[in-house]
C-alpha cells in the first residue's frame, strides 16, 4: 500500500465517525499503539521544534527506504504520530518527496486540529522531508 493508499484507508475510517469528538476519539485509539524511544535516541536532533507538546523524531536511511520512528508525550501527539508514522515511514525517500502533504487533508482530520497543533504537524512534516532528503542524497 503506498502513502496515498494508506491515507484513503484513513479517510475511509474517519468517514465512519459521526461526530469530530468521535474522529478525536480515534485518533487517541491510535495512540495506544504509540511506541517509544530510548533515552539516548530522545536529544536535540531528533526533538520536534514548534510541537505544541514535547515529541522526538528518529529517521534512518536503509537501502534508500527511510525508516521513521517517534514518541510524543501528548495523548493528542501520540495518536498523530502513530497515524503519520503509518503514512511515512518504511517508504522510498523519493515516493515521500513526491508526496504532496495537502494531501492529509483529504483524511478530514487536519481540520480538527487547533492553529497551534496545525503547527506541530508542520514541524513534524519538515523534520520527515528533511530526513528522506537526506535519504535521497545518500541513496
Amino acid at each position: 500500500m503506498n502513502m496515498e493508499e494508506t491515507v484513503a484507508r484513513y479517510k475511509e475510517d474517519f468517514e465512519l465517525f459521526p461526530t469530530d469528538n468521535d474522529k478525536l476519539e480515534y485518533i487517541f485509539d491510535l495512540g495506544k499503539r504509540h511506541t517509544t524511544l530510548s533515552e539516548e535516541e530522545k536529544n536535540e536532533d531528533t526533538y520536534v521544534k514548534g510541537c505544541a507538546s514535547d515529541a522526538w523524531l528518529v529517521g534512518e536511511c536503509k537501502n534508500g527506504i527511510l525508516e521513521l520512528r517517534g514518541e510524543g508525550t501528548s495523548e493528542m501527539a501520540k495518536g498523530m504520530l502513530t497515524l503519520l508514522l503509518d503514512i511515512f515511514s518504511n517508504r522510498p525517500a523519493d515516493e515521500i518527496l513526491n508526496f504532496d502533504p495537502a494531501k492529509l487533508h483529504d483524511m478530514g482530520v487536519v481540520e480538527l486540529l487547533s492553529p497551534v497543533r496545525q503547527q506541530s504537524l508542520e514541524a513534524f512534516l519538515n523534520m520527515v522531508y528533511g530526513y528522506a532528503q537526506k535519504c535521497k542524497e545518500q541513496g
